[in-house]
């Protein structure tokens, strides 16, 4: 049996006022894979994100999850859930309630949303904060729950517009850990924006270089590190890339 993509795109494009922002983007990621989408700001990244996931259309091309199409679908459709930079947590409500606000949306009988809950809560190590509200709760911890929020949905393919761009280096250290622990855990397809290479390069079985709205390389870090596919890549990524950084890369040879 032919070996279908979790998520496929092909030649998609997509202009605002007549700019170009994406241009003949296509790629595939398989199921289970961690998949970075590295670039700098205004290279197209989080657009090409909203179009995945819905809430943006593109105006030619295709994309399709487990070989359906879903160009065209409702974002509620698509099986995909998002986290966001500002986490867009509820202020008035606990975490427990924060996460279970769109099973309750969605009808779900009660005892299927306590059981859900409290298992995600368990998963991203929450428990002990079900009754806090998130503004008593640290940057990293705030994070965990709208991750919690998402996960608790079930969805097959998780994508992250700059999760911890606003968290300091320790939190987002830590944070990057168990986001992929959690990932390998779960079997989960993951898509991550982000401007920052180290970050990009820590996480992803393979990552999209996009510059100028277009993908320049996609490759895993290693080949990334060893073979850019050109100048931009070479300082954009190669030369940002700190100690650390390049012994993980070093380290999946």
């Amino acid at each position: 049996m032919e070996h279908l993509s979790k998520i496929s795109v092909n030649n998609v494009n997509k202009k605002f006022n007549g700019q170009i922002v994406l241009e003949d983007i296509s790629f595939d990621i398989n199921q289970g894979e961690f998949v970075s989408i590295l670039g700098s700001s205004g290279c197209g990244k989080t657009t090409l994100l909203k179009i995945l996931i819905g809430i943006e259309t593109c105006d030619s091309g295709s994309i399709s999850k487990d070989g359906e199409e879903i160009t065209n679908k409702k974002s509620s459709e698509r099986g995909m859930g998002l986290v966001f930079q500002n986490y867009a947590l509820f202020p008035n409500m606990n975490v427990w309630n924060n996460v279970a606000y769109a099973l309750k949306a969605h009808h779900v009988p009660k005892e299927e949303i306590k059981t859900r809950v409290d298992e995600v809560l368990d998963i991203v190590g929450l428990t002990d904060f079900a009754r806090k509200k998130p503004t008593k709760m640290s940057g990293g911890q705030q994070q965990r729950v709208a991750i919690a929020r998402t996960l608790v949905m079930d969805p097959d393919i998780i994508l992250f517009d700059e999760p911890m761009a606003a968290l300091d280096a320790d939190i987002r250290m830590s944070l990057r850990k168990e986001l992929k622990d959690l990932q390998k855990k779960l079997n989960k397809t993951m898509i991550y924006v982000t401007h920052d290479q180290e970050e990009a390069f820590s996480m992803s079985d393979r990552i999209i270089v996009m510059n100028d709205s277009h993908i320049v390389q996609y490759d895993t870090p290693n080949n990334i590190y060893k073979h850019p596919a050109n100048e931009f890549v070479k300082k954009f990524v190669v030369k940002h890339l700190d100690e650390k950084a390049k012994a993980i890369i070093d380290s999946t040879k």
